[in-house]
């Protein structure tokens, strides 16, 4: 009896610098214990799934050119990718070539340029996620509010969207380079709220550092919208001065048992607390794997399926529409939350907020 072929995915992680290592880490064993799930149940319709992954080290390049061998190994469809300038250069490719990319974990609004058929999203919109940490800035009191940032495409977006939103109630947001931050400047600019805005970890981390004993900046408010603090790194690198910084994480208020179950296993594989991001990496394959169920592994059937699909997933039940501005279909919405670390239980956060 011959062996069944197996259905070709790619994966696509941050698995070495300059990209977020732990994200990618995360990200994977998310990917790679839902694969091994869906295996173990049968596979799809007899066949397994085979997984090839390829490490995007946070470059757009590098990323377009594993797209393209991807696709021409034959995967039926590609997922995966944490930041947002690499996973739109991978929407991009993967709209060209005609490849079905489900997104995990970006969150950049306008991940393509324009509306396509191929491309889905399980993580939020950032206009969304961070009009709800907006709110939660406006309900602690917080109206002038500095940015610590870095030059990117997806902190202008950030920083538009946090304007925006606190503008009507006489909010303002000053933005500050990352780089040579000066604490004795920020201290007279009267801000109570910091936005650490900064894709390099250890700048953040040092932020926070020299701003918890800087003179005049005892009640500032540090916070990390994008959730530089769900990762151990964070923890490791801070200690204690790393717990009351609110950042921004894509899970419901209470586990779900699905949720609760998964998340024990995660924390076997990763040895640590699992992040929102392992999360949102089961869940891409979860969903991925009922699109072949249902529509098989013609790439065009699979793009077809996206706005069909009805599936319960580790955070909720996911569903894809066309949501304004993004032009790709996007589960509206995964929860979102503001926490932060728990000082009084190790690996434990506190919910702040709930969108």
């Amino acid at each position: 009896m011959s062996t069944p072929a197996p259905i070709g995915i790619g994966a696509l992680a941050p698995l070495s610098r300059p990209g977020w290592v732990e994200a990618g880490r995360h990200l994977l064993a998310g990917i790679e214990l839902a694969v091994g799930e869906v295996n173990a149940a049968g596979g799809i319709h007899g066949r397994p799934l085979e997984l090839t992954v390829r490490d995007t080290a946070g470059d757009p390049q590098r990323a377009e050119a594993a797209v393209e061998e991807l696709a021409a190994l034959g995967v039926a469809a590609v997922v995966g990718e944490y930041h947002s300038v690499v996973a739109r250069a991978v929407a991009a490719r993967a709209e060209a070539l005609g490849v079905p990319f489900l997104c995990s974990s970006a969150v950049l609004d306008a991940l393509t340029e324009r509306p396509g058929d191929h491309v889905a999203r399980i993580a939020p919109a950032q206009s969304h996620g961070w009009r709800v940490y907006a709110d939660f800035l406006l309900a602690a009191g917080h109206r002038t509010v500095a940015a610590a940032v870095d030059p990117s495409v997806y902190w202008t977006s950030g920083i538009a969207v946090l304007r925006t939103h606190l503008a009507p109630h006489g909010g303002t947001v000053t933005e500050w380079p990352a780089a040579g931050l000066d604490p004795a400047a920020l201290a007279d600019s009267g801000a109570t709220a910091l936005l650490l805005l900064t894709s390099v970890p250890d700048r953040a981390a040092e932020l926070v550092r020299t701003l918890r004993h800087a003179p005049g900046l005892a009640g500032l408010l540090i916070g990390a919208p994008a959730g530089q603090p769900e990762f151990s790194d964070w923890a490791e690198q801070l200690g204690p001065a790393g717990d009351a910084v609110p950042f921004l994480r894509y899970l419901p208020e209470r586990p779900t048992p699905l949720q609760a179950a998964l998340g024990e296993r995660l924390r076997e594989r990763l040895g640590a607390a699992p992040s929102f991001v392992a999360f949102e990496g089961h869940d891409s394959v979860t969903v991925l794997a009922e699109a072949l169920r249902t529509h098989g592994t013609d790439r065009a059937r699979l793009a077809a399926a996206w706005p069909h699909l009805v599936v319960e997933g580790n955070r909720g039940t996911v569903r894809f529409s066309r949501v304004p501005d993004t032009g790709l279909h996007q589960w509206a919405w995964p929860p979102v939350q503001v926490a932060q670390r728990d000082p009084a239980a190790p690996d434990g956060f506190r919910a702040l907020h709930q969108g």
